[in-house]
């Protein structure tokens, strides 16, 4: 999956993320730092963020190229697609759920001492965990992640998603309530349509169409090692 699209997903979603981390990142504390304290505690949150889903990147890989190995990649990617645009066309609320309340409560109760540090490695930590948070668009990412087939890939395509999100979040964490509702709007018209060239893509890869980068050749085992060396 190319790495433009996880960029563009994270873009898009971050009017997601702002509906849905939004108070977070407006809660984080700052009253009475300087500008430059306040900022770097609001990247070191994003930084947080994105290491997290960097990590997720790291199982998401180990899957991918378990099913690479398994030779089933391919119908997996085209699944994994068809399901995303199931989601598109029919789901109300545009990107799916899951039911993990006992997570999201384990993680919440965890994000809430750290509100009150003053210190910047804290809202490090507050990122950290606050990736954890259950998110559609997080889903989607890492269906595309495991389409990669690689852990190097996978993780990449998470890290890159995650700083997609950062322009948004950033702004909110710096600018408050500030940030245009009007911009929101227009990130958030673009989710669907991003997700929908998401599932598109990972239809097209697994139909081994042999177009590089888009559609390349994934047969049976493919990236497996030979079983033994060739005798001389």
């Amino acid at each position: 999956m190319a790495l433009w699209t996880a960029f563009l997903l994270g873009l898009a979603g971050s009017a997601h993320c702002a509906g849905m981390c939004g108070p977070l990142a407006l809660a984080l504390p700052g009253s009475g730092d300087s500008r430059g304290r306040l900022l770097l505690g609001r990247l070191l949150y994003n930084l947080g963020r994105s290491t997290t889903y960097a990590l997720m990147g790291v199982v998401l890989g180990l899957l991918g190229r378990s099913l690479v190995l398994a030779g089933v990649q391919r119908w997996v990617s085209i699944a994994l697609g068809g399901l995303l645009l199931v989601g598109v066309v029919f789901s109300r609320s545009i990107v799916p759920r899951l039911p993990v309340s006992g997570l999201t409560a384990a993680v919440q109760r965890r994000l809430a001492p750290l509100l009150r540090s003053r210190r910047p490695g804290a809202l490090f930590v507050f990122g950290l965990l606050n990736g954890l948070l259950p998110c559609g668009l997080v889903y989607a990412a890492g269906a595309a992640a495991v389409a990669t087939g690689s852990v190097l890939g996978a993780v990449l395509y998470m890290l890159v998603f995650g700083l997609g999100t950062t322009p948004m979040m950033l702004a909110l964490g710096l600018a408050g309530r500030a940030v245009p509702v009007k911009w929101r709007l227009r990130l958030q018209r673009m989710v669907p349509y991003t997700l929908a060239l998401v599932a598109g893509l990972l239809i097209l890869r697994g139909m081994n169409l042999g177009i590089p980068y888009v559609s390349p050749r994934l047969g049976a085992g493919h990236g497996m090692a030979p079983a033994c060396c060739p005798e001389p």
